[in-house]
């Protein structure tokens, strides 16, 4: 249920086209522009109950088509506005399949943010190319948000008054070109991509944020969402501060330009570490931050480590040998490399992309850790502790099952082997005879071969992904919709025909893209159809930077294994336990032995890592 009671505005009960049905009867869609959200519930004899709930309204009023939302969604009989906002609809209500010719429905889980940093070494002006360094960063980061990008550089002076910016809509393609790189020359600097989650898609919400404070300007990257948004805005307007987005992530960094609790700093110089340990203070979840100073930049991890940071070097490019980097530690022009001859320091999200920069991974930051990257080296600021009677850490352990890319490095271990291990500990859990194991491409092909492996049943692929089509190629027609998912996946019928397939997925979320599968695959000839996810079903909202806003979304509420089977045509349906997960993860997990180390399994279990504040 929602965490709060919204007014119902229209109910309306009716009958879809099955297909219709199947694609839209198992989520809810926020409309950001209209304020509205909706739901379409199955019922009985194919009658399907319409629900329309206010959600943002006061949003909803400067939009001058507001009037038109709900319509835009159910053709309704009568339909009028009052003043006040509130809106009154007929009792009945027909839905024509054209009235339903709406945007694609989310299909999973919405990834988070991801954050990106540089620091050249040595003196300055630096040779390498940071803002180029910091775009390559954010591409290999993509996969965390595709709304909206930008870079943040510095000349590197202590007072710097002005940053070089660049922030757009779009991917990082479509945002930097030739020209906006070469205004972003500069010798360190940090990148945002951006998925949104407490404030809508516009650009005034694109980040880094940038602020000019009485001791220069200063620029933050933020991912995850604050549990604690409400009070610490409360604080920072009680403190005379105007914020002009809805933005946690603009809160953060007027949250920064505050004071510390014991007044000001010596000499009227800012003590941002001390600033920076108050904010840690004042908000334990969730975040990743990245921090830019004049001259410096800071990384920040909330003290349960629920979103990930980690920190490489640059390596000079002496030699390749086959596809490995080779680096020498006394290499290149000793005036623009680091003590052990880095020519700079990244920090990022994920070290997925290091490799490809020519970066080094060097180590995670902890979980409540401060570090201050400058062009001399990385150094520990200090690391905030966890309340005494909660010392878990909380690491998101979803990032393991979805929205991490498979090369990069967790807890001493990388994606893809924990994947794999998640794979072999399903096969044990629930073995089922087959002809061939294969996978949803790509997110379930690690745990797919790690089924595989345990089963000794071969493993084959029976998809081929377009990776070409996007969601607004074109205005499918009543037929093309009919048949589901068939401009995104393509079956390989060699692989198919006659054979009973274990198909296995990452996730099931709300169920519209497994059934389309299925049905492809059996039009393509396979015998049966056994449905394996490598992951506990998914119950309950995540509060902390992941796109799960109500647990009526989530189609492991409604049904069981064996209905949501039937729901979406399989012979056999099975989760990985949450025990199975755990084992997974902790099977070379460095620090596994620790009383401390733990993760956050919220969307599983409902026990969150911290109270939540409404």
């Amino acid at each position: 249920m929602f965490p709060f009671s919204p007014p119902l505005l229209y109910s309306c009960t009716c009958r879809l086209d099955l297909s219709k049905a199947l694609e839209w009867s198992t989520f809810h869609s926020s409309v950001y522009d209209a304020g509205i959200e909706y739901s379409v519930t199955p019922g009985r004899s194919g009658r399907y109950t319409v629900n329309i709930w206010k959600l943002n309204w006061a949003a909803a009023s400067q939009r001058k088509e507001k009037k038109y939302a709900a319509k835009s969604f159910i053709n309704m009989q009568t339909y009028q506005e009052r003043s006040c906002g509130e809106m009154k609809c007929g009792k009945s209500a027909s839905v024509s399949d054209e009235s339903l010719a709406l945007p694609e429905p989310p299909t999973g889980l919405t990834h988070e943010c991801g954050v990106f940093g540089c620091v050249s070494a040595g003196d300055w002006p630096t040779q390498i190319d940071v803002a180029q360094i910091i775009c390559l960063g954010l591409v290999a980061l993509q996969h965390r948000g595709q709304e909206s990008a930008g870079i943040v550089t510095s000349s590197g002076q202590y007072h710097a008054k002005e940053f070089r910016v660049h922030k757009g809509m779009g991917m990082i393609n479509s945002v930097f070109n030739d020209e906006s790189m070469k205004k972003l020359k500069g010798n360190l600097g940090l990148g945002h991509t951006r998925y949104s989650t407490s404030a809508a898609s516009e650009e005034v919400n694109c980040q880094p944020f940038v602020v000019h404070t009485a001791h220069g300007a200063l620029a933050v990257a933020h991912n995850g969402e604050l549990v604690n948004c409400s009070s610490l805005r409360r604080m920072v307007l009680g403190r005379g501060v105007g914020l002009s987005t809805h933005s946690d992530s603009e809160l953060i960094t007027q949250a920064l330009c505050l004071n510390p609790p014991d007044g000001e700093e010596e000499d009227g110089q800012p003590d941002w570490p001390a600033r920076i340990k108050h904010l840690v203070d004042l908000a334990p979840l969730s975040y990743s931050l990245v921090i830019m100073t004049g001259d410096r930049i800071y990384g920040v991890r909330d003290p349960f480590g629920n979103r990930p940071l980690c920190v490489g070097r640059l390596v000079p490019l002496k030699s390749f040998h086959g596809n490995t980097l080779y680096s020498s530690s006394n290499g290149g022009d000793s005036a623009n490399v680091g003590p052990d001859g880095e020519e700079g320091w990244v920090i990022s999200s994920e070290s997925c992309g290091f490799l490809s920069i020519g970066a080094r991974y060097l180590r995670e930051v902890l979980p409540g850790e401060i570090v201050e990257i400058t062009r001399h080296g990385v150094r520990t600021v200090c690391v905030v502790d966890r309340p005494a009677d909660n010392p878990k850490t909380a690491f998101c352990i979803f990032e393991y099952v979805y929205f991490a890319r498979s090369d990069s490095i967790f807890e001493g271990q990388m994606v893809y082997s924990v994947r794999m291990q998640c794979g072999r500990v399903l096969a044990r859990e629930s073995f089922v005879e087959a002809d061939v194991v294969s996978s949803v491409p790509e997110s379930g092909t690690a745990a797919a071969h790690g089924f595989s492996q345990e089963s000794k049943i071969p493993f084959a692929e029976v998809l081929c992904k377009n990776r070409y089509v996007g969601r607004t190629f074109i205005q499918p027609s009543t037929r093309l919709r009919q048949l589901g998912v068939a401009k995104k996946f393509g079956a390989i019928s060699e692989n198919v025909v006659g054979r009973r397939i274990i198909l296995i997925d990452d996730s099931i979320v709300r169920g519209n893209t497994i059934g389309p599968i299925i049905k492809l695959l059996r039009d393509a000839g396979a015998k049966e159809v056994h449905v394996r996810v490598a992951s506990p079903p998914l119950l309950y909202p995540c509060y902390m930077g992941i796109n799960i806003p109500t647990r009526e979304e989530l189609i492991a509420n409604k049904l069981r294994p064996k209905q949501l089977a039937q729901y979406v045509g399989a012979d056999s349906l099975s989760y990985l336990s949450v025990e199975g997960l755990e084992a997974a993860v902790c099977h070379r997990m460095e620090g596994k032995d620790s009383p401390t180390a733990g993760h956050c399994k919220a969307c599983l279990t409902g026990v969150y890592p911290q109270k939540l504040e409404w």
